[in-house]
């Protein structure tokens, strides 16, 4: 390396060290002491205060106010869901331009696909759930498995799977009228197919 850049950077090097050793931060400004509680301590109390019996109950008897229950299949059935919509009204940006107009008409599976499905079934219904495990829809993790009644907690942790809830919202698009019903993508549609299973004991 050339004599005359390694002595200048060696310059460079020892004026920034004596720099930041005469460096001193001082105080500006008023101060206050601070009286706050650490926030360490004030965790660790709330913490020890909650009732970890009642916080696991409310979880795991836990359904929301709009869950839509679905009563069981008597027979087997199949039809399609088209999901095309159209604004009933603009939509524009934050700064009031117009994206999309009144009367765009769109289907939702153009953008967005269902590759996996969704399955649902009523979770306080064993042979339901039973059906479910013994469907090829267990195994492909990519299908939605939606809960028309039973507790979502208790049905993950018997199938160590995700499950939601299926709601009021959710079930009329898609028509859903029983249970298991299983939801397919096909050509820009969705194809519902109710299962009806054996009769209980």
């Amino acid at each position: 390396m050339d004599s005359k850049l390694l002595s200048a950077l060696w310059i460079i090097t020892c004026a920034t060290q004596v720099l930041a050793a005469h460096t001193r931060l001082e105080t500006v400004g008023r101060t206050y002491p601070i009286v706050e509680q650490d926030i360490t301590k004030e965790l660790q109390q709330q913490a020890t205060a909650i009732d970890l019996d009642a916080l696991f109950y409310s979880h795991n008897g836990y359904q929301p106010a709009n869950l839509h229950t679905l009563p069981r299949a008597s027979s087997d059935r199949m039809f399609t869901v088209d999901l095309t919509h159209t604004l009933d009204h603009d939509i524009k940006d934050n700064q009031g331009n117009l994206l999309y107009p009144q009367g765009f008409t769109f289907n939702p599976l153009q953008y967005v696909g269902l590759s996996g499905g969704m399955v649902v079934i009523d979770g306080s219904d064993a042979a339901q759930v039973e059906w479910f495990r013994g469907s090829p829809y267990f195994q492909n993790h990519r299908a939605i498995l939606l809960l028309s009644g039973g507790y979502a907690a208790e049905v993950k942790q018997g199938l160590k799977r995700p499950a939601y809830y299926l709601t009021h919202d959710v079930a009329a698009r898609l028509q859903l009228k029983a249970a298991p019903s299983v939801v397919i993508e096909q050509d820009n549609e969705l194809t519902v197919r109710e299962v009806r299973l054996a009769a209980k004991p």
